[in-house]
């Protein structure tokens, strides 16, 4: 089975039609009933196909002698001959069976090497170990034998599991992006609302890099420095470890850090565990064995954003908390941010296109990964948010883009100096000044939800001022940022009145429900809320305003975003 070849890639249409395809089929019938996502039974295998298709095609351009224009990709794709043409080259680095070199499948590992001998189920990335097993502590993982995987989510595992990989135990490496990596993507939006639908196709070139990105003195070498399986791991890690300059700056997409190597069958047709579709060709399970390939250095993945958090020390990847994806952190994962030495930038494929001059609308941020405490998986979050062309090589000027990004900034420090009054309002209604039981994180998500969709309105209604150039773009924002704070003060009352008489009977003291009211109203009419967002309070008694200091833009803070 050649990668390149079958037709392995669960899509849907724009019909709703399911199937599966090639991948140089990804522009089969883009003017009729294009393919519109990749559909696979779990998430994270979507996220996985995504980024093997972006890394595919990336690889393809730069490796081969096929000059696409980067607008050219998305407005005049290629055809199916043209794709398959272009995949072509890298044909033997895809086969996932066989006696010789396999996707991402050491090379040399045999069973005489006394390799452990996992079920193929192993591979998932909720899957428990054998601690977790052997302690009873996999409540919420169903505690199964998979039986066996088709070849066609097979091979969707392995990537998803390179991709992710966390640690594993002594010398199990981690992802080239550590373990359980945020990825941000730009996904195409279609304009036309009688057309809702765009392609696949779109998706995956809004998020392919320009050929100079990746310049490199091994350009014209042998595919085994972008693809390691092609050779012994003792020939790829000579130095003990995988730095940028050692191998084609390609691997970045094809990392394989872990050592494993399918046990593939030939039997009667069975329902594969993921998937359900009958299959002759089965992998029950799969040899493994620690000290894989171990990535060290200034790796920079395209489709992650990075951080850090002084000045002197280097970029790491985001990964996502157990708080989830919300929009406190857009402004880190779509225009960047820096106060006080701490820095985030978007992901170079993400601020390779805003730098296109996007139309507003044409374009949103999905970004999605798994939540890891150290081996064990905890959440997969997901979601997509709005993208706006703000960069100052676009529509507006780079101090307008200052003050745009200083009004985001106030914005979402408002939002979580409020959701932390209402966390605390609740904690008191229910507990009073005894210890607070449990988690009480579901507050601050039904916040976050709740205030998502007027923040990204507000954000535009910001951007349209500042595209206007006048140098005084921030003080026309005051009103925005006022209102702004009155929808703040209504959610935080409105949820505190929905969850606070719900807790238990006991809990539920009239007096402490009143006390926690009183307060929580106390701190969000508190002047120096108005203040920090940049806001001149007013007496409601005089109605007037109060002085307040010269400076009307406010310091930015050093708030945590991650």
């Amino acid at each position: 089975m050649n990668l390149l070849e079958e037709a392995w890639i669960p899509v849907r249409r724009a019909s709703g039609q399911r199937e599966r395809i090639s991948p140089h089929d990804l522009t089969m019938g883009i003017d009729t009933d294009p393919i519109v996502a990749v559909d696979a039974p779990r998430p994270d295998f979507n996220g996985a196909l995504i980024q093997f298709l972006i890394g595919l095609v990336q690889t393809a351009w730069v490796h081969g002698d096929k000059h696409w224009d980067r607008e050219d990709m998305l407005w005049s794709p290629p055809t199916p001959q043209e794709l398959a043409s272009v995949f072509g080259s890298l044909k033997s680095a895809f086969d996932l069976d066989g006696d010789g070199p396999r996707f991402m499948q050491d090379l040399t590992l045999s069973p005489a090497e006394s390799p452990a001998d996992n079920e193929i189920s192993a591979l998932l990335i909720e899957f428990p170990g054998t601690q977790a097993l052997e302690r009873n502590t996999d409540h919420f993982v169903k505690r199964t034998n998979s039986g066996a995987m088709c070849s066609h989510c097979a091979a969707t595992a392995l990537h998803c599991l390179m991709t992710n990989a966390p640690s594993g135990g002594a010398g199990h490496r981690t992802s080239i992006r550590g373990g359980g990596p945020l990825s941000t993507l730009v996904v195409y939006q279609q304009a036309d609302q009688k057309q809702p639908f765009a392609a696949l196709w779109r998706d995956i070139a809004c998020n392919i890099l320009d050929v100079s990105n990746f310049d490199s003195a091994r350009n014209t070498v042998g595919l085994q420095y972008l693809f390691p399986w092609l050779q012994s791991i003792d020939l790829t890690m000579r130095a003990g470890a995988v730095q940028p300059l050692d191998v084609h700056p390609l691997q970045v997409y094809w990392a394989t850090p872990r050592r494993i190597r399918l046990q593939f069958e030939i039997g009667d047709p069975m329902p594969c565990a993921i998937c359900a579709r009958p299959s002759v060709n089965l992998v029950r399970r799969y040899l493994t064995k620690n000290y894989g390939l171990n990535y060290k250095g200034p790796w920079r993945h395209p489709l992650s954003p990075y951080y850090r958090a002084k000045v002197a020390e280097p970029f790491l990847p985001v990964h996502p908390q157990p708080d989830g994806l919300t929009y406190r952190h857009w402004l880190g994962w779509s225009l960047g941010t820096r106060r006080a030495g701490r820095e985030i930038i978007p992901a170079a494929a993400v601020h390779a296109f805003l730098n296109l001059r996007v139309q507003p609308g044409q374009v949103r941020l999905w970004a999605f990964g798994y939540d890891m405490d150290n081996m064990k998986a905890r959440c997969w979050y997901e979601a997509t948010y709005p993208l706006f062309a703000l960069s100052a090589k676009g529509e507006i000027s780079a101090e307008s883009a200052e003050s745009l990004g200083s009004v985001v900034d106030l914005l979402v420090g408002a939002s979580e100096s409020v959701v932390q009054l209402l966390r605390w309002a609740i904690r008191d209604a229910w507990f009073g000044n005894g210890e607070a039981r449990g988690d009480l994180g579901f507050v601050d998500a039904a916040f976050w939800n709740r205030t998502q969709q007027p923040f990204f309105t507000r954000v535009e209604q910001a951007a349209a001022l500042c595209r206007s150039d006048s140098g005084t773009a921030f003080d026309e924002t005051e009103p925005l940022r006022r209102g702004w704070i009155d929808l703040l003060r209504r959610t935080a009352l409105l949820l505190f009145a929905e969850m606070a008489a719900s807790g238990t009977v006991e809990a539920g003291n009239p007096i402490k429900l009143a006390a926690a009211h009183r307060e929580l109203r106390r701190r969000l009419y508190d002047p120096k809320l108005l203040e920090a967002i940049g806001v001149t309070p007013v007496d409601r008694e005089l109605g007037t305003q109060v002085p307040r200091a010269a400076s009307r833009k406010p310091k930015r803070t050093n708030r945590e975003i991650t």
